[in-house]
Protein backbone atom coordinates (compact mmCIF):
# COMPACT_ATOMS: atom_id res chain seq x y z
CA UNK A 1 0.00 0.00 0.00
CA UNK A 2 3.03 2.43 0.40
CA UNK A 3 3.29 2.38 -3.10
CA UNK A 4 -0.45 3.87 -3.74
CA UNK A 5 -0.20 7.49 -3.81
CA UNK A 6 -2.90 10.27 -4.23
CA UNK A 7 -3.17 11.58 -7.84
CA UNK A 8 -1.17 14.80 -7.81
CA UNK A 9 -1.69 15.68 -11.46
CA UNK A 10 -3.78 19.00 -10.14
CA UNK A 11 -1.69 20.27 -7.97
CA UNK A 12 -0.39 23.10 -10.46
CA UNK A 13 -4.22 24.21 -9.88
CA UNK A 14 -5.00 23.25 -6.13
CA UNK A 15 -3.63 21.72 -2.77
CA UNK A 16 -5.54 21.46 -0.15
CA UNK A 17 -2.85 22.42 2.38
CA UNK A 18 -2.62 25.95 0.60
CA UNK A 19 -6.46 26.72 0.42
CA UNK A 20 -7.94 28.22 3.50
CA UNK A 21 -11.12 27.20 3.54
CA UNK A 22 -9.49 23.35 3.04
CA UNK A 23 -10.04 21.24 6.03
CA UNK A 24 -6.35 19.89 5.08
CA UNK A 25 -5.36 23.90 5.40
CA UNK A 26 -1.52 23.97 6.72
CA UNK A 27 -0.92 20.24 6.72
CA UNK A 28 3.06 19.19 6.07
CA UNK A 29 4.40 16.43 4.46
CA UNK A 30 7.33 14.44 5.24
CA UNK A 31 8.86 13.25 1.83
CA UNK A 32 11.40 10.52 3.04
CA UNK A 33 9.58 9.39 6.04
CA UNK A 34 6.35 6.47 6.24
CA UNK A 35 4.94 6.23 9.83
CA UNK A 36 0.99 6.30 8.74
CA UNK A 37 -0.44 2.94 8.66
CA UNK A 38 -3.58 0.93 7.89
CA UNK A 39 -3.80 -1.84 9.94
CA UNK A 40 0.16 -3.21 9.28
CA UNK A 41 0.29 -1.61 6.11
CA UNK A 42 2.54 1.93 5.85
CA UNK A 43 0.73 4.52 3.66
CA UNK A 44 2.65 7.12 1.19
CA UNK A 45 2.76 10.37 3.78
CA UNK A 46 0.82 12.30 1.20
CA UNK A 47 -2.46 11.57 2.50
CA UNK A 48 -4.62 12.95 4.66
CA UNK A 49 -5.79 11.46 8.25
CA UNK A 50 -9.41 12.22 8.13
CA UNK A 51 -10.29 11.05 12.06
CA UNK A 52 -10.43 7.65 10.80
CA UNK A 53 -7.73 5.02 12.08
CA UNK A 54 -8.81 2.96 8.37
CA UNK A 55 -10.04 5.12 5.87
CA UNK A 56 -7.76 8.48 4.51
CA UNK A 57 -8.59 10.73 2.03
CA UNK A 58 -7.07 13.40 -0.06
CA UNK A 59 -8.75 16.32 -1.72
CA UNK A 60 -7.76 16.65 -4.68
CA UNK A 61 -9.38 19.70 -6.51
CA UNK A 62 -12.04 22.04 -5.32
CA UNK A 63 -13.99 24.45 -7.20
CA UNK A 64 -15.91 27.21 -5.05
CA UNK A 65 -17.27 28.99 -7.84
CA UNK A 66 -18.68 25.59 -9.26
CA UNK A 67 -19.35 24.17 -6.01
CA UNK A 68 -17.91 21.04 -6.19
CA UNK A 69 -14.85 19.11 -4.30
CA UNK A 70 -13.06 15.87 -5.64
CA UNK A 71 -12.12 13.66 -2.49
CA UNK A 72 -9.53 10.47 -3.64
CA UNK A 73 -10.16 8.14 -0.81
CA UNK A 74 -8.20 4.97 0.54
CA UNK A 75 -8.30 1.92 2.92
CA UNK A 76 -11.40 0.61 4.58
CA UNK A 77 -14.51 2.43 5.06
CA UNK A 78 -15.75 1.26 7.97
CA UNK A 79 -18.91 2.27 9.83
CA UNK A 80 -19.88 -0.22 11.98
CA UNK A 81 -16.82 -0.48 14.07
CA UNK A 82 -15.29 3.07 12.93
CA UNK A 83 -18.02 5.42 12.05
CA UNK A 84 -16.24 7.06 8.86
CA UNK A 85 -19.31 8.16 7.58
CA UNK A 86 -19.50 10.58 11.26
CA UNK A 87 -15.66 11.53 10.35
CA UNK A 88 -16.46 12.47 6.53
CA UNK A 89 -19.21 13.96 7.22
CA UNK A 90 -18.42 16.29 10.23
CA UNK A 91 -14.63 16.84 9.56
CA UNK A 92 -14.72 16.96 6.09
CA UNK A 93 -18.24 17.58 4.66
CA UNK A 94 -19.75 20.23 6.70
CA UNK A 95 -16.64 22.03 6.60
CA UNK A 96 -17.13 22.14 2.42
CA UNK A 97 -20.80 22.69 2.75
CA UNK A 98 -20.19 25.75 4.97
CA UNK A 99 -18.04 27.22 2.25
CA UNK A 100 -20.39 26.94 -0.76
CA UNK A 101 -19.51 23.37 -2.01
CA UNK A 102 -22.57 21.00 -2.34
CA UNK A 103 -21.53 18.74 -5.43
CA UNK A 104 -18.58 16.20 -4.06
CA UNK A 105 -17.01 13.58 -6.11
CA UNK A 106 -15.60 10.45 -4.07
CA UNK A 107 -13.06 8.88 -5.78
CA UNK A 108 -13.00 4.97 -4.18
CA UNK A 109 -9.94 3.14 -6.52
CA UNK A 110 -8.13 2.77 -3.13
CA UNK A 111 -11.66 1.76 -0.76
CA UNK A 112 -10.61 -1.96 -0.01
CA UNK A 113 -14.25 -2.89 2.36
CA UNK A 114 -16.84 -1.23 3.16
CA UNK A 115 -18.89 -2.07 6.47
CA UNK A 116 -22.25 -0.69 6.87
CA UNK A 117 -24.14 0.59 9.79
CA UNK A 118 -26.49 3.00 9.99
CA UNK A 119 -27.51 5.26 7.20
CA UNK A 120 -28.38 8.88 9.69
CA UNK A 121 -24.89 10.53 8.64
CA UNK A 122 -25.42 9.83 4.99
CA UNK A 123 -29.06 11.43 4.74
CA UNK A 124 -27.93 14.17 6.91
CA UNK A 125 -25.00 15.13 4.19
CA UNK A 126 -27.81 14.53 1.63
CA UNK A 127 -30.20 16.53 3.03
CA UNK A 128 -27.42 19.62 3.66
CA UNK A 129 -26.90 19.86 -0.12
CA UNK A 130 -30.23 18.33 -1.80
CA UNK A 131 -31.80 21.80 -1.82
CA UNK A 132 -29.26 23.89 -3.67
CA UNK A 133 -29.26 20.92 -6.54
CA UNK A 134 -26.57 19.47 -4.84
CA UNK A 135 -25.08 15.13 -4.67
CA UNK A 136 -22.88 12.82 -3.75
CA UNK A 137 -21.13 10.48 -5.80
CA UNK A 138 -18.92 7.24 -6.16
CA UNK A 139 -16.43 6.58 -8.76
CA UNK A 140 -14.61 3.21 -9.13
CA UNK A 141 -15.78 1.46 -6.15
CA UNK A 142 -15.17 -2.46 -6.00
CA UNK A 143 -18.33 -4.78 -6.35
CA UNK A 144 -18.37 -6.15 -3.26
CA UNK A 145 -18.27 -2.08 -1.86
CA UNK A 146 -21.46 -1.79 -4.28
CA UNK A 147 -23.46 -4.56 -2.94
CA UNK A 148 -22.54 -3.99 0.56
CA UNK A 149 -23.65 -0.17 0.28
CA UNK A 150 -26.75 -1.34 -1.89
CA UNK A 151 -27.98 -3.93 0.59
CA UNK A 152 -27.89 -1.04 2.81
CA UNK A 153 -30.03 1.32 0.93
CA UNK A 154 -27.17 4.10 0.43
CA UNK A 155 -28.17 4.76 -3.56
CA UNK A 156 -30.84 6.96 -1.69
CA UNK A 157 -28.71 9.20 -0.33
CA UNK A 158 -25.29 8.70 -2.81
CA UNK A 159 -24.58 8.00 -6.70
CA UNK A 160 -22.67 4.64 -7.49
CA UNK A 161 -23.37 1.82 -9.01
CA UNK A 162 -21.99 -0.25 -12.42
CA UNK A 163 -22.22 2.72 -14.66
CA UNK A 164 -19.30 4.50 -12.35
CA UNK A 165 -16.84 2.28 -12.06
CA UNK A 166 -15.21 2.24 -15.57
CA UNK A 167 -14.52 6.39 -15.10
CA UNK A 168 -11.10 7.11 -16.26
CA UNK A 169 -10.25 10.23 -14.26
CA UNK A 170 -6.99 10.89 -14.27
CA UNK A 171 -5.32 13.10 -16.90
CA UNK A 172 -8.53 14.58 -17.18
CA UNK A 173 -9.19 18.51 -16.07
CA UNK A 174 -11.41 18.26 -13.05
CA UNK A 175 -14.24 20.38 -14.44
CA UNK A 176 -14.36 17.58 -17.01
CA UNK A 177 -14.78 14.53 -15.18
CA UNK A 178 -17.48 16.65 -13.00
CA UNK A 179 -19.51 16.88 -16.54
CA UNK A 180 -18.55 13.41 -17.32
CA UNK A 181 -20.01 12.26 -13.44
CA UNK A 182 -22.94 14.58 -14.09
CA UNK A 183 -23.63 12.84 -17.30
CA UNK A 184 -23.57 9.53 -15.82
CA UNK A 185 -26.04 10.66 -13.23
CA UNK A 186 -28.74 11.69 -15.46
CA UNK A 187 -28.37 8.49 -17.57
CA UNK A 188 -28.48 5.91 -14.90
CA UNK A 189 -30.57 5.68 -11.73
CA UNK A 190 -29.16 6.51 -8.11
CA UNK A 191 -28.19 3.14 -7.15
CA UNK A 192 -26.97 -0.08 -7.73
CA UNK A 193 -29.71 -1.48 -10.46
Amino acid sequence: MHDIKPWSGWQDEYKAEKDKKSPFYGNRYDEFQYTTQIYNYYIDPHWDFIGSETLYGKLLYVSYSNQYAILELIGEWNDAIGNDIMFLKRDIADIMVNNGINKFLLICDNVLNFHADEDSYYEEWYNDIKDDGGWICLINTFDHVLLEMNKYRLGYYMHFGYAFNDVNWRGKKPSILIKEVENLMQNSQKSLF
